[in-house]
């Protein structure tokens, strides 16, 4: 029989693990009698676990919510995962509290768990944009949760309060944005988070309405598309490129190869000149199929990019010499 403490720590993980667990079969996982299960359990209650006793044929335990959070107990891969989301956690005012966090979870792992976390090493390139107030993101959440209609104030409008059904709250490009269904246009809208001031009370409850792919919508909105997921602007070009090699530059196209070196791609975008352009990217000769939108694109953006070459043509005018300051670096 293991010791009591490695017997407890074994309880509890497994009580972590899933709702609700059969006396008989704790005692069972654990290789003990169910009286012993028992005496473990009062061990892990005046720790200050809030383990619920059911009742029943098949009664047994559940570790329930408490006042006050207990130690937490993770195997291996629970504990670098949850110090890898630690280290990544931008976007919603959190990023202090992460950094405290994954030095608490550091602190307490064994040597083993320190080197797999320290060799994830990164730079993150991109700034994360604006966060929204972590209590306006709880008022959002709340107010999703109990299906009760909100209204706020939307900067930087001077508009009378939004009236809205809250529905989802997502994240996309790393800003926070409500779904919701607009009372008073009678429509879906998107809204940033950080720019909303919710108001108090909330208003009544109200049904669910049918938004059955939410990351669709708001992908869909986002891009420009109806919900459908059809581009507003879609053409055709024969690219003078073999197909495999077309296909890395426009993996969200399709191509279809019409021989060795050339291919027939169908591509959309939101506008006709981002279609030209996005076909421009490519290094290649094409030939438009069609529609006629799409040749009149390829000339207006002919003629705007030929008159940049032409500015970029001219003479610079003449730089003055280099002094000593100019040559002392970034100033502090």
């Amino acid at each position: 029989m293991p010791k009591t403490s490695a017997r407890l720590l074994s309880l509890l993980s497994l009580l972590q693990a899933r709702r609700d667990w059969p006396g008989a079969l704790l005692a069972e996982r654990l290789e003990v009698s169910p009286r012993t299960v028992r005496r473990d359990v009062d061990r892990l209650r005046e720790l200050g676990y809030p383990i619920v006793t059911t009742k029943g044929p098949d009664g047994g335990y559940r570790l329930d919510a408490g006042a006050r959070l207990p130690p937490l107990l993770f195997d291996d891969d629970q504990a670098v995962a949850l110090a890898i989301a630690l280290q990544t956690a931008t976007g919603a005012g959190i990023e202090e509290a992460a950094k405290r966090a994954l030095q608490t979870v550091r602190q307490v792992m064994p040597a083993r768990l320190r080197h797999r976390v320290d060799a994830l090493s990164f730079t993150a390139v991109e700034h994360p944009a604006p966060s929204a107030d972590p209590q306006t993101l709880v008022a959002l959440s709340a107010a999703v949760r109990a299906r009760e209609v909100l209204r706020f104030d939307y900067a930087p409008t001077d508009t009378p309060p939004r009236r809205v059904e809250p529905h989802h709250l997502v994240t996309w490009g790393q800003r926070w944005y409500l779904v919701a269904w607009d009372i008073d246009r009678e429509d879906w809208r998107i809204f940033r988070a950080d720019r909303i001031t919710p108001r108090t009370p909330t208003g009544p409850r109200f049904a669910e309405r049918g938004l059955s792919d939410v990351a669709a919508f708001v992908a869909a909105k986002f891009r420009g598309t109806d919900l459908s997921g059809e581009w507003p602007c879609r053409g055709e070009v024969i690219l003078r490129l073999p197909a495999t090699e077309a296909a890395s530059y426009l993996a969200d196209g399709v191509v279809e190869a019409l021989g060795p070196d050339r291919c027939r791609v169908s591509l959309g975008a939101w506008s006709w000149r981002g279609l030209a352009a996005s076909f421009g990217r490519v290094d290649a000769d094409l030939e438009v199929v069609g529609p006629a939108e799409l040749a009149e694109a390829f000339q207006q953006l002919a003629a705007r990019y030929a008159e940049a070459g032409r500015v970029s043509a001219e003479p610079c005018p003449p730089t003055r010499p280099s002094t000593s300051s100019d040559r002392a670096g970034p100033s502090r």
